[in-house]
């Protein structure tokens, strides 16, 4: 008989009666058990974390900054709420920790008295940091302890940034009056700019104005001087005039009163000596024109002949690669002759700036000399003139008086201009240099001024001038400017379907040890009637293969259709469970038909091996070094892997890998079960009386 015969005898014999029916169908249900019972408890436990009771402490006081309410505690608490993360509890401290302490809530959260404080004082002159406070107690629950500080992380971070918002916004805030007053400064700095420039112009023209003013007073001193000198000279002639003028007044009344008698008697001597005084008279006269006429030529040449000195000194002196032994006496013959010219050029200018009061003098001695000339037409007849001489010298000796008296004012007047002149010409020059100080300064002033103006505009120019748009955009990235961008290529919808590979084979897995309890490892009638051994293994494996495959629908219709777990390709995760089914039945056969009532406890023993070490929950890598050392040896590991890849998604490499792995265990635990079959057609004692029985 063939191996699919026996194999179908075998299952009708679940027929007979209505207890193996129900062991079959009991065969059916139990993977549902494992699988669909264990993914349905977790199938998605985040989902329902608004469930769990937590403690949520709000002390916070609030604060204010800025002129502006801060209650960052009820913000956070308000918030909260809204999440629906957890069944949020507002309690008092003492409750709280109270309630985590027996178990009452799993965890507390503290908002303290000082929070919106300290979240205030990142605007102050000491910030410091707001701290929540989280109470957990593992031993109300480890996994919730582990999920709140995830949760809390966030929750930090939310208020972090939102903390950060509200600093950076005002920084912001102050860049942007920074660069509104940067412009103004900018501008008030143009407006300096062009007044410094119009001082500067201004200064520039002052200083030229006093330069010739500087010269003008020098002349005016020189001049002043030169006058003073030829009012002195024309006070000494005049003093000198007026003294004789008065001798003769005193003589001529002296002899009026005492010699008038004598007079009549010596006319004729009077005469002569009048003619004499004409002639005098006369002879000064032209001494006065001949003054007039050469003084500026004088002058002139004693000008020409300093010059012409000055250049034989600088020829032979100066620029000469070997001094003239002569420079000593050139020089002080140079210095006088510069002496002499001053002389000249001071006579000279005596002579034109005096040229009206010597012509009034040239008028006077012009009328003395008539008047002598008149004397001495008519001394024949000077007695009877003599009253009338008397009284014209008289007035003569007035008039002399007083000329000598002006000029001695004019002396005094000039020698106090001379002083003014003086203390003007250096005072000018004071300010003539004061003047060229005040231009190069305002110059420097004015370049300043438009580098300050350049800076200001350019350092305005640098400094950001943000609208409200921009700070949003700007403090949002700032307070969190690093994004986690996550990027699930093949996201499990839910923490069952991240499970369900994991499952899913431990539900097959006990399917098989169990079915190997109902029915025996190899076909008994085949090993009664001599059978081959691949004959008999596979009698033993086809029946448990066809319940497994029956379990497997049953499995993933329930998980499919019941639960909700999504493949994305459902019908290679059928076939794939029934490749992985058919495996561990050949494994499970295996095991029971070498060894028996032991091998039981060896296929759970298996069981446990492959669930610590196919990296089911956690990676692989994370386990101790033992079970990582199994994993690559396990089917299950392989299954667990191309499960992933069949429900979630990706890559078929691992799929097609596992097939081959499970293809290789299968045919090699067929192949040693049909050694076990040759060893069991041979009868022995210990098959007889074995010493274990299960």
């Amino acid at each position: 008989m063939r191996s699919p015969k026996l194999a179908a005898l075998e299952l009708r014999r679940f027929g007979r009666g209505k207890l193996p029916r129900a062991a079959l169908v009991a065969l059916m249900v139990l993977p549902l058990l494992y699988g669909a019972l264990y993914l349905w408890s977790f199938w998605d436990p985040y989902d329902r974390l608004d469930r769990i009771p937590v403690a949520l402490v709000n002390d916070d006081k609030g604060a204010t900054a800025d002129g502006k309410r801060i209650t960052a505690g009820d913000d956070i608490a308000e918030g909260l709420r809204e999440s629906a993360t957890f069944d949020w509890r507002e309690v008092s401290a003492q409750e709280a920790r109270r309630g985590v302490e027996d178990g009452t809530y799993y965890l507390s959260l503290t908002m303290p008295a000082d929070f919106s404080r300290r979240i205030a004082s990142s605007s102050g002159d000491a910030p410091e940091t707001g701290a929540l406070q989280v109470r957990t107690n593992d031993a109300n629950n480890y996994i919730v302890g582990q999920i709140s500080r995830t949760v809390f992380g966030e929750v930090r971070q939310a208020a972090s940034a939102k903390t950060s918002r509200s600093f950076l916004d005002k920084i912001f805030v102050s860049f942007s009056d920074i660069h509104g007053r940067t412009e103004e400064a900018a501008k008030g700095a143009d407006r300096l700019k062009g007044g410094i420039g119009k001082a500067e112009k201004g200064s520039k023209d002052l200083a030229g104005h006093l330069t010739n003013a500087k010269q003008v007073s020098g002349k005016l001193s020189k001049g002043l001087v030169d006058l003073h000198k030829g009012a002195g000279s024309l006070k000494d002639g005049s003093r000198k005039v007026a003294d004789g003028t008065g001798a003769l007044a005193d003589r001529v009344n002296a002899v009026d009163t005492e010699v008038g008698p004598f007079l009549e008697k010596n006319e004729k001597a009077i005469g002569d000596t009048a003619r004499l005084v004409a002639d005098a008279a006369g002879g000064l006269r032209g001494d006065l024109d001949t003054l007039r006429e050469r003084a500026p030529a004088a002058a002139e040449d004693a000008r020409s002949a300093s010059t012409a000195l000055n250049d034989v000194h600088r020829t032979r002196c100066e620029e000469a690669e070997e001094p003239d032994a002569a420079c000593a006496d050139l020089g002080k013959a140079k210095d006088a002759a510069a002496d002499a010219a001053g002389v000249a050029e001071e006579v000279g200018a005596l002579v034109t700036d005096h040229r009206e009061d010597l012509k009034k003098l040239d008028t006077r001695l012009g009328t003395l000399e008539k008047q002598a000339k008149a004397l001495a037409v008519r001394a024949p007849n000077l007695s009877k003139d003599l009253d009338d001489a008397v009284k014209r010298i008289n007035e003569l000796d007035k008039g002399a008086g007083k000329v000598a008296s002006g000029l001695k004012k004019l002396h005094e007047k000039l020698g106090t201009a001379e002083s003014g002149a003086s203390g003007l010409d250096k005072g000018i020059g004071k300010l003539e240099t004061g003047a060229v100080d005040l231009n190069g300064g305002i110059y420097k002033l004015v370049d300043g001024s438009g580098k300050l103006a350049g800076g200001l505009h350019e350092g305005a120019d640098r400094i950001p001038d943000y609208d409200a748009q921009d700070r949003d955009r700007r403090t949002e990235v700032m307070a969190d400017p690093v994004k986690l961008v996550s990027r699930d290529l093949h996201k499990a919808p839910n923490y069952g379907t991240g499970f369900a590979p994991y499952f899913i084979p431990l539900s097959l897995w006990v399917g098989a040890m169990v079915a190997y309890m109902l029915i025996a490892p190899m076909n008994r009638r085949a090993l009664a009637a001599g059978a081959s051994a691949w004959r008999i293994a596979l009698a033993g494996w086809l029946p448990v293969v066809a319940i497994g495959v029956l379990q497997t629908v049953a499995l993933m219709a329930v998980l499919h259709w019941a639960i909700g777990l999504q493949m994305a390709r459902a019908a290679g995760t059928v076939g794939f469970l029934f490749l992985a089914s058919a495996c561990f039945a050949a494994i499970v056969q295996w095991l029971n038909a070498r060894f028996g009532a032991a091998g039981r406890i060896l296929v759970l023993a298996l069981l446990m091996l492959q669930l610590t070490s196919a990296g089911g929950t956690y990676p692989v890598q994370t386990s101790p070094g033992f079970f990582e050392a199994l994993h690559p040896y396990l089917p299950m590991s392989y299954v667990v892997e191309a499960l992933r890849r069949l429900i979630t998604g990706g890559g078929l490499g691992p799929v097609w890998q596992a097939c081959a792995v499970l293809a290789v265990f299968t045919a090699g635990a067929l192949a040693l079960t049909a050694l076990s079959a040759r060893r069991r057609q041979v009868w022995t004692l210990d098959r007889l009386h074995p010493e274990l029985s299960l």
